[in-house]
């Protein structure tokens, strides 16, 4: 017989001592850190699939993958901004079901009312890529990619917010699961149709963009299941009267979550303002920056994930209006970040040609000048390491306390002034050129590593937590 289910509003509790808080922190956080590792990898796929395509095509769809990216993770701030708000009403334990409700279907209301003006965006792609400068025949093609991919843009948005809902009710494991099945739908469906298998035509690029429409539906379809039918969810009847407007909470989410937003969209594309300077060094330099980003980028979903439990635990310790246990939750978070992105620093530091040959072949004669920038660049992205980790753990305790609009000022003085700043004052100012460059990106993420930590630290002077 399996174990009772804790009382609807009593997901949790405050930990008796700090260990039991890491213990429930890591317990949140695993599953998530692997489910962002996975998705990784679906991205991965749509890029080893769509590569071997013409260069064109290959362009046409990075660039176009880039804008509908910036586009999703932008809306996913502005929605799961319901995270903290949930975990505080989970934390009061006060008619948390009709809270938890009101909270998910305004999220999932959001998801659409926001996403229609980015779709109108996304179907103009081709001209947006256009008007900054990219080669026409690549725009139009990445236009005709954008058509379809944007299908999948609302069920996305609204896929986010059922991840993020389950893992605040205590199930963040079917995120993992989702998502493992995602990878299996993303590399049949641009094996049939990106290459034309299984009795289906052959589209080439357009496959892979109808591909991941496929994979998001079904991972849109697969969350609604679990939402309806796991035992401990479906008590919360998320879907009940989903007509029903909660304009109040609508407009809470949105004043949460428009910061966030405008913070991921500001440090997103700081890494692509990043690539535009690169391309003005060399084609080289671009690629050596490609390579050593995305190493940096799948280390940087362990921090990621553990962020994301970071807000549910600090957002349950403010909902119970118990500083300790805000604090415990938070220190919790950071020191574990900051302690895993240690270990993947000290690897990229003592190894980085290992993880350069998982790009490259270290022994080919093409390969001779990219290889010393992507290690020198490296060796940098090593160092920056804990700065990230610590800032993007920092931001998700802070949103836990419900505190988003300085930290997305924050964002913004340290990605753009500090850290864009030296990138074009050592890159071209004193010709460091890429290695000046990516010491910017290192003093951006200090920057805003070291305000986040000064604003977490004073919390309770800034009158951030509620006693």
């Amino acid at each position: 017989m399996s174990a009772p289910l804790p009382p609807i509003g009593a997901i949790d509790r405050a930990p008796a001592t700090l260990l039991d808080e890491l213990r429930a922190l890591i317990n949140l956080a695993a599953p998530l850190v692997g489910a962002n590792l996975v998705q990784m990898a679906v991205y991965a796929i749509d890029v080893i699939f769509v590569a071997r395509l013409n260069p064109v095509d290959f362009a046409a769809a990075t660039l176009g993958v880039f804008l509908y990216s910036v586009v999703l993770w932008a809306m996913l701030g502005l929605t799961t901004a319901c995270a903290p708000i949930i975990a505080a009403e989970l934390g009061q334990r006060r008619h948390a079901v009709r809270e938890v409700r009101r909270s998910f279907r305004m999220a999932l209301w959001l998801s659409v009312i926001g996403g229609l003006p980015c779709l109108v965006l996304l179907a103009n792609g081709e001209s947006v890529l256009r008007l900054v400068g990219q080669d026409p025949q690549v725009a139009a093609r990445a236009g005709q990619f954008l058509h379809v991919l944007l299908i999948a843009l609302i069920p996305s948005i609204a896929a986010g917010v059922m991840r993020t809902v389950a893992a605040a009710l205590g199930r963040p494991g079917w995120a993992l699961v989702v998502t493992l099945m995602a990878l299996g739908s993303a590399l049949l469906g641009n094996w049939a149709l990106v290459f034309g298998h299984l009795g289906l035509p052959a589209l080439g690029l357009i496959g892979s963009a109808i591909a991941s429409v496929v994979t998001t539906l079904a991972m849109l379809l697969a969350f609604m299941a679990i939402l309806l039918l796991d035992p401990r969810l479906k008590r919360f009847r998320l879907f009940g009267r989903w007509w029903r407007p909660e304009w109040p909470r609508l407009a809470q989410i949105f004043k949460l979550g428009l910061p966030i937003a405008i913070g991921f969209t500001l440090e997103g594309s700081l890494f692509g303002g990043a690539a535009v300077l690169m391309g003005l060094i060399s084609v080289t330099a671009v690629a050596a920056h490609a390579i050593a980003l995305n190493i940096a980028a799948i280390a940087f979903q362990i921090p990621l994930g553990i962020a994301q439990a970071a807000t549910i635990r600090v957002g349950m310790a403010y909902g119970a209006r118990d500083p300790g246990w805000m604090a415990h939750a938070g220190w919790c978070a950071i020191m574990l970040g900051t302690g895993v992105m240690a270990l993947t620093a000290s690897a990229i530091w003592f190894a980085p040609s290992l993880f350069v040959n998982a790009y490259l072949d270290l022994n080919a004669p093409a390969n001779a000048q990219t290889i010393p920038l992507a290690l020198n660049y490296l060796m940098i992205a090593a160092m920056f390491q804990l700065f990230d980790g610590a800032q993007v753990v920092l931001a998700g305790a802070l949103r836990g306390l419900q505190d988003t609009r300085m930290p997305m000022v924050i964002a913004g003085f340290g990605y753009w002034v500090v850290g864009f700043g030296t990138a074009c004052l050592l890159g071209f100012g004193l010709h460091w050129e890429g290695v000046g460059i990516w010491v910017g990106l290192a003093a951006g993420l200090l920057a805003v590593s070291a305000m986040l930590l000064w604003r977490w630290v004073g919390r309770e002077r800034l009158g951030l937590v509620v006693g």
